[in-house]
């Protein structure tokens, strides 16, 4: 008989390299997103200095998780985050590999969130037992999701282990009350202690349920969503060992490989004629990385590291963040201005006030979320339905292509509807 560990090891040979779908980890803040994935992953993303001095996510982490199963037990004891069945020790299955992408949910970040949601697939919206719900920036994110037009979602009821059965009951009713009307009406609802792993099991099995990689494109030019950018190398490494600038995000269609010559979209900031003027950037895939491994290619699904010829000091500190990247002259035109079809919502979210979205007027300043992209757009022109916004930092995008809008009320940027580029 096969001794139980090599009976594991056989299975984590199968395990799959590449997370196949991203998935968003939204809500408000401190209401144990980063905990949670610390839960599924093992990994604690806040790892820049002053979310670890606020206790507060900044930038947007990343992590991978297996789901296993056992193919003795039943739903949802059968689902787990290891090779052995925790309820009858014997070796399971890895069924799926999958990307945590975790988003700020203190308002004041929302801008990054937005950039985040647009390359997830499926999201975890956590809601706190302690707090009375809806939080702020819970609402925030739940329309973020709408607008992005992301339908698979699992609400989490998180922190159970804090609050009385009494208090949770209140609070999960108060989570139905909420999300009565919306899209997500009849999504299902988990309540969880990732302090604990109470019920890790069964979100498992919601998430297998609730949110299927989805159908994606490999034979089209490859499309990467720039949402890290970093220098890998140690202070004080030698001239010789040092290694080029890393791209993180994810690949929406295509396949890319070692060797591939790229371009990124709109590139590196410069000077032209004394003004501000944005170059493309081009360079050369040195190594692939995905689910913590090496690959000479990879396809479209969850997120993905991609080192570059690139100089480090160029890239570090997430400079290229918003970048599209890809075959050279393969890419989407670069954009200093936006023709939007506009959709405004009827009042404005995340505020604690309810307030009426007023019109938007000439000369305003918005903020403009595309793909993995943030920026400020001046309103130049306003018919009706329409408005054309000049771009301080230009983007890389295509006709079509879905734009989250926000206004700045006091000092917070507040979601105030979407636009579709024309």
């Amino acid at each position: 008989m096969e001794a139980p560990e090599a009976a594991v090891n056989a299975e984590r040979k199968t395990e799959p390299v590449q997370p196949e779908l991203n998935i968003g980890m939204v809500g408000h803040v401190d209401h144990g997103k980063t905990t949670l994935t610390q839960a599924l992953t093992g990994k604690w993303t806040d790892t820049h200095s002053e979310e670890i001095k606020r206790g507060i996510t900044i930038r947007l982490g990343y992590a991978d998780f297996t789901v296993y199963k056992c193919e003795s037990c039943p739903v949802p004891d059968c689902f787990s985050l290891s090779g052995v069945c925790k309820k009858c020790g014997s070796a399971s299955v890895a069924v799926r590999k999958a990307s945590i992408v975790d988003a700020p949910g203190h308002e004041s970040l929302m801008a990054t969130m937005l950039s985040g949601a647009a390359i997830i697939d499926g999201a975890l919206l956590l809601v706190a037992a302690n707090e009375g719900c809806p939080q702020p920036q819970t609402r925030e994110h739940l329309v973020a999701l709408q607008i992005i037009g992301i339908k698979n979602v699992v609400v989490v009821q998180s922190k159970i282990d804090i609050v009385s059965d009494k208090v949770a009951r209140e609070n999960y009713g108060q989570i139905k009350a909420f999300l009565k009307g919306t899209p997500y009406a009849d999504a299902l609802i988990v309540p969880i202690s990732a302090q604990r792993g109470v019920n890790i099991d069964a979100l498992l099995a919601l998430i297998q349920e609730v949110i299927p990689s989805p159908k994606r494109d490999s034979d089209t030019a490859p499309l990467m969503l720039v949402a890290r950018s970093f220098d890998v190398n140690r202070p004080g490494i030698g001239y010789d060992a040092l290694t080029g600038g890393v791209l993180g995000g994810t690949l929406k269609q295509g396949v890319l490989a070692i060797g591939d010559d790229i371009e990124l979209r709109p590139g590196r900031m410069g000077e032209k004629h004394g003004k501000a003027s944005w170059e493309p950037v081009f360079t050369k895939i040195v190594g692939l990385k995905a689910g913590g491994s090496d690959a000479a290619q990879l396809s479209p699904g969850g997120s993905i590291g991609v080192m570059t010829g690139l100089d480090p000091g160029i890239v570090k500190s997430d400079a290229f963040v918003g970048n599209i990247a890809g075959h050279v002259g393969k890419l989407p035109p670069v954009l200093d201005e936006l023709s939007l079809d506009v959709n405004l919502l009827e009042r404005v979210v995340g505020a604690k006030d309810e307030l009426v979205v007023a019109p938007i007027k000439p000369n305003e300043s918005l903020m403009l979320n595309v793909n993995s992209a943030a920026t400020v757009g001046i309103v130049s022109s306003i018919k009706k339905g329409m408005i054309v916004c000049a771009l301080k930092i230009p983007v890389c995008a295509e006709k079509g292509s879905r734009v989250t809008i926000s206004r700045l009320l006091g000092s917070r940027w507040r979601l105030i509807g979407y636009g579709i580029i024309r």
